[in-house]
């Protein structure tokens, strides 16, 4: 799939979020480029899933703005990976790829779910019940129905946390190579996945709440796990999660 031209990026504008008297965001501001592929960290608490689901439309800040690049409203431009891969056990991977459309009441591009699952490495699996499948296998079957929706923007939480180390290694890869044409925000409490994937880190900080952004990566992701440059931004990061954390 090519998106043909570059997507469009975030914008939020002066974001606040209020919970009775718990401040959780006062006046957040946060600029993410089209195309870029963006690592979300902090300490937990920060806020860090508020901000994404109001990013994504799904709850509601107390005042603020979040639009895109082009100013124009993000509805129906995004896809939600979220951390469980909430796969339908009584559907097959095929089935679950083209779940959106299903629930959407349209009929179902299998053509193109075939193309995706043999893009994860799931072709011979299509027609198999996710019970069948390993862990890895089901976040693969899960980038696909992501993918699947043809949206510019991916909003990612944690996807791949509950993964072992080897298999998250791929998936990452597979993740950063499929995910090249969209704008990409992810949230992960991982500062080694975070500067392996991100052409951008922001760390948002405990309220008053503030995004750093003055973390840069030399070179393009997915980056070896053994690059120098990845393994001191990784190791930079860590000490100012750790400092935040008290």
């Amino acid at each position: 799939m090519s998106l043909r031209s570059t997507p469009p990026g975030i914008k939020v504008r002066d974001l606040s979020l209020t919970f009775g008297q718990h401040i959780i965001f006062n006046r957040l501001n946060l600029t993410i480029s089209g195309g870029q592929f963006v690592a979300l960290l902090g300490a937990s608490g920060a806020g860090k899933t508020s901000l994404l689901r109001i990013i994504a439309g799904l709850s509601q800040p107390t005042s603020g703005t979040v639009t895109g690049s082009d100013d124009l409203p993000l509805t129906d431009r995004i896809a939600w990976m979220g951390q469980k891969d909430l796969l339908y056990p009584w559907l097959t991977v095929i089935e679950n790829v083209a779940l959106g459309a299903r629930l959407r009441g349209e009929r179902p591009d299998r053509d193109w779910a075939r193309h995706l699952l043999e893009r994860v490495g799931l072709h011979r699996y299509e027609n198999a019940l996710p019970a069948t499948l390993s862990g890895g296998m089901r976040q693969r079957a899960a980038l696909a129905r992501t993918l699947y929706e043809r949206q510019p923007i991916v909003l990612m939480d944690e996807p791949f946390s509950a993964l072992d180390a080897i298999t998250r290694t791929q998936i990452q890869t597979l993740a950063a190579e499929l995910l090249a044409e969209h704008t990409v925000l992810l949230i992960t409490h991982d500062p080694a996945e975070a500067c392996r994937l991100s052409h951008q880190l922001l760390v948002l900080s405990p309220y008053p709440a503030g995004i750093d952004d003055s973390h840069n990566i030399a070179g393009l992701p997915p980056r070896a796990p053994d690059d120098p440059e990845l393994m001191r931004s990784q190791g930079e990061l860590l000490q100012q999660l750790l400092e935040a954390a008290g």
